[in-house]
């Protein structure tokens, strides 16, 4: 097995994580957001190994690169009635490129708590900094951490991320407003957003959801919006829910979700501006909406 351990520069009095030469080298030269678009939709350079949450007393799913250490992650809230396994797809390609991602399974009720998940989303990422993962071959760099989530998980996710003292980045995907308000937890959340929305979306409505919370952002926002996305089809799989929502999972959104997310959260986690033209780009299909 090859290690790989990421490098640090100090810059101003901060110390900031770099990513490995390997990601660094796979996304040189991409300066259209077509050839950016192509490779961040595809596996990274990195074996991808899986985990189970539940051995720290939360059920849920946890992604990791084979090996590496300081490396960044992010924890993800599911959406309303979900299963973690939907999100499978998107958490592993971000192990491919070097990212912990894990996913608590709880609070899956028709009656969620939002803020119980909330708190299940935190300590899961406190759980993926404090420890060793990998029997000790994979370690995260608190600083270099982010929250995510989908539907009611990205009302989570601001949530969770609000007054948190080490996040980095946030994540939203089809959010839909949550109890607590995501709209006042975005108003205190100073480190940078992103929002990706869906314009076929009928469960959370861009206008009605995402738009209003990035507008009431603290910090600088994005929000991309996938014009012919609905709310579900950035799942994976088959679930007995899609009885009850609109829309359908659908490989082409899941495609250009995997490259935007991984995108922007190599650049905000890891300093890696070699998707930058999927960040603040034009890319086909969608719509960019930017405040600072």
């Amino acid at each position: 097995m090859r290690q790989y351990v990421t490098s640090s520069a100090t810059v101003l009095g901060v110390t900031r994580t770099r990513a490995p030469k390997a990601v660094h080298a796979a996304l040189a030269d991409l300066r259209k957001p077509k050839d950016a678009l192509a490779r961040l939709s595809r596996p990274g350079p990195f074996p991808a190994l899986r985990g189970d949450l539940g051995m720290v007393g939360i059920p849920g799913l946890l992604f990791a690169p084979e090996e590496g250490l300081g490396l960044p992650a992010v924890a993800f809230a599911h959406d309303w009635l979900q299963p973690a396994t939907r999100y499978a797809d998107l958490l592993r390609h971000l192990a491919t490129w070097g990212i912990v991602a894990a996913a608590p399974n709880s609070h899956r009720g028709a009656l969620p708590s939002h803020s119980g998940l909330a708190a299940d989303l935190r300590t899961t990422l406190d759980v993926c900094a404090g420890v060793r993962l990998g029997d000790g071959r994979i370690s995260v760099d608190a600083r270099r951490t982010a929250f995510a989530g989908h539907g009611i998980g990205g009302g989570v996710a601001l949530l969770a991320a609000a007054g948190h003292p080490r996040v980095a980045a946030v994540v939203t995907i089809a959010m839909a407003q949550s109890r607590p308000s995501a709209l006042d937890a975005a108003r205190a959340i100073t480190v940078p957003t992103l929002h990706i929305g869906a314009g076929k979306d009928t469960v959370a409505p861009v206008a009605g959801h995402a738009e209003p919370v990035a507008a009431a952002a603290g910090g600088p926002v994005l929000l991309r919006t996938l014009k012919k996305a609905s709310h579900t089809g950035f799942l994976d799989g088959t679930h007995w829910s899609d009885l009850l929502l609109s829309g359908s999972p659908d490989a082409r959104t899941r495609r250009t979700t995997r490259a935007l997310v991984t995108a922007f959260l190599l650049r905000e986690l890891w300093d890696e501006d070699g998707g930058e033209a999927l960040v603040d780009g034009d890319v086909p299909g969608t719509e960019l909406v930017e405040r600072t």
